[in-house]
């Protein structure tokens, strides 16, 4: 029987924490999804790991090769049966409750096509360096038209991580999926495709957690980011039917710098707290979402 969500997480070198993420899913109160894994071709532990987990929910699939990002995502999206489909990063966390409430959200509401929650930033060891992230202002059902505008003059990525949404596998297909042009916004350009196949939900509850790594650090701290969300938000804003005004871009433009500095001053932080020494959470022990 096909089942109603399906949840795929895309492992590349995924050792450390894949363990973590992989319980957080398999812990929902929500039973009715299946975990699809696409190792992406992995020289460490990945593989030895996900055997370990003997589930019937699990699926994995291995490449034979490393894929691009894009085509990787793309193919572990691919791999799935469910109508409806989360992308979870193999080093984040979900809530227990994460798939249930989102879940009942686009399973009532046809003309919805995309529900985010709010996250939680966690460090290595999975500690919390921020909660209740994102969706300013966009809680509750929103117009996809007025959500645009206000992604346009929020400067950054208002929505979130893939973590934290959830969507119809048909729209993915018809907005083509991942695009391989964008590397550091590619969530978020999805996300404006698939608004123009209906209206977005916003949940105030944090239902997801999204890792600050060594590796995410340094991607934060690059200037290619900047300039790819710059040039997204400028091809929204220049598409009429998102109909944006010259205000909002003004907007958008001035908060841009500060939204970056404070991306940047959590990721610094982060770094600062360190790893601990010889730690093998996996991502778990130190879960924000443990005993809940």
């Amino acid at each position: 029987m096909r089942p109603e969500v399906a949840v795929c997480v895309p492992a590349y070198q995924a050792e450390l924490y894949l363990a973590g993420t992989l319980r957080s899913v398999l812990a929902q109160s929500f039973r009715d999804f299946e975990l699809v894994v696409v190792d992406n071709a992995s020289t460490d532990r990945t593989a030895e790991i996900l055997r370990e987990f003997d589930h019937p929910r699990l699926r994995v699939v291995r490449n034979d090769r490393v894929l691009p990002l894009a085509e990787n995502w793309n193919k572990a999206v691919a791999a799935t049966r469910a109508p409806l489909v989360k992308l979870v990063c193999a080093d984040d966390l979900l809530h227990p409750r994460c798939l249930e409430k989102q879940y009942a959200v686009l399973a009532g509401d046809p003309g919805i096509a995309l529900v985010c929650s709010r996250r939680t930033m966690i460090n290595e060891e999975s500690r919390p360096l921020s909660r209740n992230r994102g969706l300013r202002g966009l809680t509750g059902r929103h117009a996809s038209q007025d959500v645009v505008r206000k992604i346009v003059r929020h400067g950054g990525n208002p929505l979130g991580e893939p973590g934290g949404a959830l969507f119809r596998r048909a729209d993915f297909d018809a907005v083509g999926g991942f695009d391989s042009r964008w590397r550091f916004p590619m969530d978020l350009d999805l996300w404006v495709r698939l608004l123009q196949r209906g209206d977005f939900y916003g949940l105030a509850d944090s239902l997801a957690a999204f890792r600050i790594s060594r590796g995410s650090i340094s991607a934060a701290l690059e200037d290619t980011g900047f300039v790819e969300q710059r040039s997204l938000t400028g091809e929204m804003a220049a598409a009429p039917h998102w109909r944006v005004r010259r205000r909002d871009r003004l907007v958008g433009a001035a908060k841009a710098p500060g939204a970056r500095l404070r991306r940047q001053a959590l990721f610094l932080a982060a770094r600062a707290q360190g790893r601990r020494a010889g730690a093998e959470t996996n991502g778990c022990e130190n879960s924000p979402y443990r005993g809940m």
